[in-house]
């Protein structure tokens, strides 16, 4: 009875979710609440300039010791600086502190489904192109490309330099999505959150992970108007 018992718990095979210090705190909010909606895990890992910026952005201090609270808190809070927009449920997450290089993701034989990165900055996206591994975000995004598992980089940043479109080419060359967060207005957005969506609906896309973010194309012309 117990060994029957202990195959049939669904073993945890999580995202990994990375956060780095780009504009961009929204998108990973989506994301985040997007994977979670889905019934996915999710490991998560906010890097120090992104918890500079998520400050900035929202008012949100990102503590190690309270992650739960100043998680949930984040999520919560729409787009448009509202808190208590969103109803969440952090019960699936499991935090990794950024300079922790011993956590379950710095190591190939963790088991994950894949890594998004949501915003990546462009000093995240040449520490991954050169494989740098200076905190936990850049060395989990490493192990996900050596270990041939599906790689999303959100890029947000603009205009871009040359040096950042050839670390971008490297990214796709080593199989990873280049995901620029580039909103699209097929979709009917009349709200900020529609326009983040979007881009947060493209990023699970790519992952595979169904999801009701956006509008979809359907081939009619003004098919968002005439709802």
């Amino acid at each position: 009875m117990e060994h029957g018992h202990v195959h049939s718990q669904r073993p945890r095979r999580p995202w990994i979710v990375g956060v780095s210090g780009a504009s961009g705190t929204p998108y990973a909010a989506s994301v985040l609440r997007g994977l979670l909606d889905a019934g996915e895990d999710v490991d998560l890992v906010v890097s120090r300039a992104a918890r500079l910026t998520l400050l900035d952005e929202t008012g949100i201090a990102y503590r190690d010791a309270h992650w739960q609270q100043d998680l949930r808190a984040w999520l919560a809070r729409g787009a448009d600086g509202k808190p208590e927009t969103f109803a969440v449920d952090t019960d699936r997450v499991r935090h990794w502190p950024a300079g922790d290089l011993a956590a379950g993701p710095s190591s190939g034989s963790y088991p994950v489904k894949g890594m998004l990165i949501v915003p990546a900055s462009t000093a995240c996206v040449a520490g991954v192109a050169l494989g740098l591994s200076k905190d936990l975000l850049q060395r989990a995004a490493s192990v996900t490309l050596k270990e041939r598992r599906r790689l999303v980089v959100a890029v947000r940043e603009t205009p871009l330099n040359g040096q950042t479109l050839k670390h971008l080419v490297s990214l796709d060359e080593a199989g990873a999505v280049v995901l620029p967060a580039s909103p699209a207005f097929y979709a009917g957005a009349t709200h900020i959150q529609d326009l983040v969506d979007f881009v947060a609906g493209r990023v699970l896309d790519a992952a595979g992970v169904p999801h009701q973010l956006y509008r979809r194309w359907k081939g009619e012309l003004g098919g968002s108007r005439a709802d």
